[in-house]
């Protein structure tokens, strides 16, 4: 039985139309485009409405503001009726309740809240900040975002072990400072809370200048506070760098075949190669090639015959072709 996602009725079309990220139909990148620009402008006049000085442009916001909501709610629209297309595997009704509550749904629905509540609870009003995640929406179908996110989702490990580190230098310097403080400015460092202020802007370098030591001890702490916040700061920032030299890596990888490989080379499964899921017996009896090594994450897998390649593997591999010679 053919499943719902595949009829090629209306509702299907103005899902794959509406889909975040579908770069091969051109109508869907046009609708992507026409999304980020209303998203734009209506960022742009929400900023733009806090200045006094363009009081007298008020009125004109509004009404714009008014057109870029009336297009969001068009979409939210469209996306509880197409829901059962993005999970065909649910029934109409539970399709639109897990549209409703998924990530995306709560973001649309709170970029929509705002305009009408604006008047009312300063909670709304703080939702308006809401619209500017419509771009990470957007943006996290594309490539430039993907590998942020898979940079971080990859070192997210790293990560937490540096920041459980700068956490603990920040507790640590905290309450060092208020000890050396506390007596000599009671009403700055009244407790360890405000040592934790003065400990962000020292490990982090920024230092605000609307607290700081006067004893000698609270200076010297300072200074080695500082010395250690240039340190252990720049450790995720390394960490990041690398992870985003491995993804370009492997996207090098990713457009290799191999019909490309001069002696040795790299390949990256996917799904799209049609490498993924397959043994490593498969591949060389399918592309006449040797398989020496898999790098798996960060483990060195031996390229034994019945190992099963997983998406984002990077074989090393030659062509027998060229062994033979």
């Amino acid at each position: 039985m053919k499943s719902k996602s595949n009829d090629p009725t209306l509702k299907k079309r103005i899902f794959d139309i509406i889909q975040i990220g579908n770069k091969d139909d051109l109508p869907s990148r046009s609708f992507d485009y026409f999304i980020v620009s209303a998203i734009i402008i209506n960022i742009l006049i929400a900023f733009l409405d806090t200045f006094d000085e363009l009081s007298t442009l008020y009125s004109l916001f509004g009404i714009i503001e008014a057109a870029t909501i009336i297009i969001f709610i068009i979409e939210y629209l469209f996306r509880i009726w197409t829901s059962d297309c993005l999970y065909p595997d649910a029934g109409k009704g539970k399709a639109v309740v897990k549209f409703l509550f998924s990530f995306d749904g709560i973001v649309d629905l709170l970029t929509i809240l705002p305009f009408f509540f604006l008047d009312g609870f300063i909670v709304f009003r703080m939702l308006r900040v809401v619209r500017i995640f419509r771009l990470f929406r957007v943006n996290a179908q594309y490539d430039s975002f993907n590998i942020i996110t898979n940079v971080l989702y990859e070192k997210r490990n790293q990560i937490a072990s540096s920041v459980f580190i700068i956490i603990t230098l920040m507790l640590a310097s905290s309450i060092g400072i208020y000890g050396a403080e506390h007596e000599a400015q009671p009403d700055v460092y009244k407790n360890a809370f405000s040592g934790i202020w003065w400990s962000v802007s020292a490990l982090l370098t920024v230092g605000y200048g609307d607290i700081y030591p006067v004893t000698v001890a609270g200076k010297i702490m300072g200074i080695l506070t500082a010395f250690l916040g240039v340190g252990v700061v720049a450790i995720p920032t390394g960490i990041i760098s690398a992870g985003f030299v491995e993804q370009y890596s492997k996207k090098k990888n990713a457009d290799v075949v191999f019909d490309d490989v001069k002696e040795l080379g790299e390949i990256l499964v996917t799904q799209k190669s049609g490498l993924a899921d397959k043994t490593v017996s498969d591949v060389e009896s399918d592309h006449d090639a040797k398989v020496y090594m898999i790098i798996r994450d960060e483990l060195t897998v031996i390229a034994s015959g019945d190992v099963v390649l997983r998406e984002g593997d990077i074989l090393v591999v030659r062509m027998n072709k060229l062994i033979k010679k």
